[in-house]
């Protein structure tokens, strides 16, 4: 007995493994599109964007469009970003700071924290509680079926 119980041991392991790997695959990508206004664009800064950007597809649990426009003026760093996916409206952010970096790092917590806000609002219509006009029509419903 005990030689079989490390076998079935091995195999769970192997197919939760297995199972991570196809939920992995499986996830939403987002397409990540960065434009430098006024700034050389580096592939550094490019990578760290589509990084940090990547996972708000995962927020949405659907395919997503990202349009990061990074820009200088003098020794403002701006950036923007709009978010555009299926049934979303359109999810927009304006940061500017000092280092474009720290800009991206504002825009993605900026983005995760519109679309967590926007998706609660979107939960919570779906299971709002009925309102006193429903009750009240249910209960008349109900009490002329009695009747009958």
């Amino acid at each position: 007995m005990a030689a079989k119980e490390p076998a079935s041991r091995r195999n769970r392991v192997a197919e939760r493994k297995l199972r991570r790997r196809a939920q992995l695959k499986a996830r939403p990508s987002a397409a990540v599109a960065v434009t430098f206004r006024h700034v050389e664009p580096t592939d550094a800064i490019r990578l760290y964007a589509e990084r940090k950007l990547a996972h708000v597809a995962m927020a949405l649990k659907r395919p997503c469009a990202v349009h990061l426009i990074l820009s200088v003026d003098k020794y403002r760093q701006c950036g923007e970003v709009t978010v555009k996916s299926g049934r979303l409206a359109v999810v927009a952010a304006q940061e500017e700071t000092k280092d474009l970096y720290s800009v991206i790092d504002l825009l993605a917590d900026k983005v995760q924290r519109q679309l967590k806000k926007h998706l609660e609002k979107k939960e919570a219509k779906k299971w709002r509680a009925p309102s006193a006009g429903e009750v009240l029509s249910a209960a008349e419903d109900a009490e002329s079926e009695s009747r009958s």
